[in-house]
Order: C-alpha cells, then structure tokens, then sequence
C-alpha cells in the first residue's frame, strides 16, 4: 500500500517536473523567436539603411554627372547622351560665330605674374559666360585668350544674329571699362577684337573621355578670319551677317577685305543701335522701340513653335477649332489692328493672345480659355516676354469667352477677329463645321435647333470696331436671311 502510494507521488512530482520542463522549454522557444526576429528586424534594418545610404551615394553620383554634363555639353545633347549614350551630329541652317581674341596676349604674358594672368583671364571669362548665356547663346570653347560661341545653337531660332551682336557689344563695353595699364602706366594692355559670321554649321560632341561640344563648317572658319581680319575694340562682322542685323545696327562699311582662303569678303564695324533704336547719344543702350522690333521678330519663332504643337496635339475631331481657326484669328488680328491704328508693342500682345487663344483645346474642350492662359503662362517667360505682358495677353485670352464683353480697343479687336467668319463669304461652310463639332461633343442636338441659335446670336452680335463693321456687317446680315431660308 506503501510503495502504492509512494508510486504515485513519484509520478506526480514527474509529472509536475514535466510540466515545468514544458512551460520552461516554451518560454526558451517564445524567446529564441523574439530574439530572432529582433536580430532579423536589426539585420533588415542595417541592410536598408546601408542600401539607402549606396543608393543617396549613386543619386549624387548621378546628380554630379548630370551637372557636369550640364556645364560641358547643352540640355538636350546632356539628355540625349544619358539616355542612347551617343549623340547624333546635327545641320543647322543659320548660326552665327563669334570668335574673340585679346590683343597683344603674348606681351602681356611676358609682364603679368602668371596668377594675376590667370586671374584676370578667368574674371573676363567669366563675365563673357554670363552674357551669352543670358542671350541664349551656347559657349563653345576657350583656347589660351580665344573665346568662341555661338548662337541658334542647339535650339534653332531667328533671332541668333541679333543676340550675337548684342552680346558682343555688351562684351566690348565691358573690356572698355576693365581695361589696365601696362607696368610703365602709359598705356592699357587689354583690348579685344571681336569677329563674326552667320551660316550653316554641323554641330556635335566629339571626344570619348574629355567630350566637348563643338561645331564644323565653312562658317566656323570664316567667323575666324573676321576675327583676324578686325581691329581691336571693334566688332568685324561679313556681309552675311550684315544682311540679317543692318536694320538693328549702325554698321561702318569696311569694303572688300581680303580674307585668308576665302578671297574678298564684305566687311563691316558694328558701332551700335540705329538711332531710333538707341536710348543715348552714343548709341550703345538699346531703347524701349528695338526691344519691341526685337520682340516681334522672336514672335516668328514662338508661332511656329506653337502652331506646330497645335497641329500635332489638337484633336481630330476640332472641324472648326482646329490650326486653320487660329491662324484666321492671327491674320485678321493684325488686319483689323493696323487700319485701327494700335501701335507695335499692342501688335505684339494681341497676336501672342490670338495665337494662344484656343491652345486650350489641347487640354480640355470645356473651359479651355482657362487652360489657354495656363500654357501661355508656362511658354511666354521663354520668349522674354515680362510679367506684364503675360498678364496682357491673358486677359486677351479671356475676352474670348462668350458672350464678347470687350472694354479697350484690344479686347474690341480681339472680339472681332475670334468672330470673323460671322460675316465672310464662307460662312456657311463654316458655321456647318462648327455644328458638326458642337454635336460630336454633346453640346447640341439637331441642325434646326443649331441654325435657331445662330439666328439669335448673329441677331443680336455687333462688331465692336469701325473696321470689322465696314469689312463684315453687310455679309452678315445676308448670311441671316440665308439662315431664315433654311428654317
């Protein structure tokens, strides 16, 4: 009976041991797993954070690539490197090249301390730099004292001729004002002369390692010779580039110089603005007259470059708000505008409105005013258009909403041209394109309810200027009697 119940206490303290042993191991288990997954928590977490830290170090990597790329090459052969890792050379039709070169250089060697050399080198450098990049003009190299650039480059434009000469006569005034003395006092020893030349060019990156931008041609060489064939202070340009800036520039015919492997060739000093371009006696500021005459040439280049995003990206199914509507809108703009008498700075504002008036339509049909004014706001700081004139151009733009509201003659002109076809021969034909657009989108129903509506608009429009009703009103009413034959 003893050993019995010794048996069975033997057993339960066995069993309570194993129960101990159970509830020990598990909390060694529970602990190893917490454990681990802290280590796995801590590995995870030092493996992220080093990835992290590798992959800021290749992002500024690759931002110090890109800028340096950037300070070598132009945006877009930057873009195009990093992205085909190759660029393609490419023919441009007109570019013009300045070459510099500083005067008695070698002379002034022999008397400056090499750092002081340096020194004045690179500040001159480094104002040249700045004025061509706020002309728009691309730098291409330095060679010892040679500075060479050139503008319309690698984005075309009209304007390259004008800003190159403006850049070297920003230059020249510079040097003018920076001059020094030579070690005797009796003389300076800086001075530049400036030559220049516009024409076709191929432009490309050579190199593999040390990759440059550079450029190639006939013009690059003769832009040299003008250089070598100018006279310090001066700014020799050919007769090419004459032709494109004599009605800009007062230029000092030099006659038929004799050009190194090039033969004679027209030669000119550029000695400033014209005088009614000029806003002092020396003729060396420009005044508010050349900035608009120079504005209205940089126009060209915008509306080519917006009429062509218009024709690539307007939808198919714009039958009367399409590229032919805009260009209308443009031509009548500067019809209306001119027997109205506006002047060239007014020009300018109401034919950038008309050429962005329906660029909305890229965006959205509904309210495409608002999205108009949008990319006009986002394209025209390109262009050097200011502030104030952005503003001007959209609140032309939003003149256009229905029904016409105009207050000043330019909102009266603009009014006008948006609505000319009202009293042209072709209206019908035109109001019939606009129905079919109006009803692919929704916004109306049936050809009777359309010739209803245009009855009562036409009935109660008015041309707002003296022009536009000696030009339109007559049509217009005719085209209302034609429209009551067909209800």
């Amino acid at each position: 009976m003893v050993l019995h119940i010794l048996g069975q206490v033997e057993i339960g303290l066995f069993s309570q041991n194993l129960i101990l042993f159970g509830l020990l191991l598990s909390i060694i288990v529970v602990f190893l797993f917490l454990w681990f997954r802290i280590e796995l928590r801590r590995q995870r977490s030092e493996i992220e954070r080093e990835f992290y830290n590798k992959n800021q170090e290749l992002i500024f990597k690759k931002e110090k690539a890109e800028k340096l790329l950037a300070n070598l090459l132009p945006k877009q052969t930057a873009e195009e490197l990093q992205s085909k890792g190759k660029v393609s050379s490419r023919r441009f039709r007109m570019v013009t090249v300045l070459f510099s070169d500083i005067h008695g250089f070698t002379k002034i060697v022999e008397q400056m301390n090499p750092e002081d050399l340096i020194d004045e080198l690179d500040k001159f450098f480094m104002h040249f730099d700045s004025v061509v990049e706020k002309y728009n003009i691309e730098k291409i190299k330095t060679v010892g004292d040679a500075y060479m650039c050139a503008g319309g480059i690698p984005n075309k434009n009209r304007t390259n001729p004008i800003e190159v000469i403006l850049a070297a006569l920003e230059i020249q005034q510079y040097m003018n004002k920076m001059k020094i003395n030579s070690k005797d006092g009796k003389k300076a020893i800086w001075g530049l002369r400036i030559g220049i030349h516009t024409g076709p060019v191929i432009a490309g990156v050579v190199g593999t390692k040390k990759i440059s931008y550079d450029i190639w041609g006939d013009t690059v060489n003769t832009a040299s010779r003008m250089e070598s064939s100018g006279a310090v202070g001066e700014i020799n340009i050919s007769g090419m580039t004459y032709m494109l800036v004599k009605d800009f520039f007062i230029c000092e015919y030099r006659g038929r110089m004799p050009v190194k492997y090039k033969g004679n060739i027209d030669m000119y000093f550029v000695k400033g603005f014209l005088p009614n371009m000029s806003s002092d006696l020396k003729g060396l500021l420009p005044n508010d007259y050349f900035l608009t005459s120079f504005q209205m040439l940089r126009y060209d280049d915008l509306e080519e470059t917006i009429l062509t995003k218009m024709e690539n990206e307007l939808p198919k199914n714009l039958y009367y708000h399409n590229l032919k509507h805009t260009i209308d809108v443009i031509t009548e703009v500067e019809i209306i505008g001119r027997k109205e008498g506006i002047t060239e700075a007014e020009m300018l504002i109401i034919k950038t409105a008309a050429l962005f008036h329906d660029t909305g339509f890229i965006l959205s049909y509904n309210d495409h005013e608002d999205f108009s004014v949008k990319l006009a706001r986002h394209i025209l700081p390109k262009y050097k258009y200011t502030e104030k004139q952005i503003d001007e151009v959209s609140s032309l733009i939003m003149h256009t909403k229905h029904p016409p509201q105009p207050e000043s003659l330019l909102e009266m002109i603009m009014c006008d041209a948006d609505l000319d076809y009202l009293g042209r021969t072709d209206f019908i034909p035109v109001s019939g394109n606009l129905y079919r657009e109006l009803k692919e989108y929704g916004k109306i129903k049936s050809i009777d309810e359309w010739n209803r509506l245009q009855i009562r608009f036409i009935s109660n429009h008015q041309y707002f200027t003296k022009t536009a009703r000696s030009m339109r009103n007559v049509n217009k009413n005719k085209q209302l009697e034609k429209l009551r034959e067909l209800i």
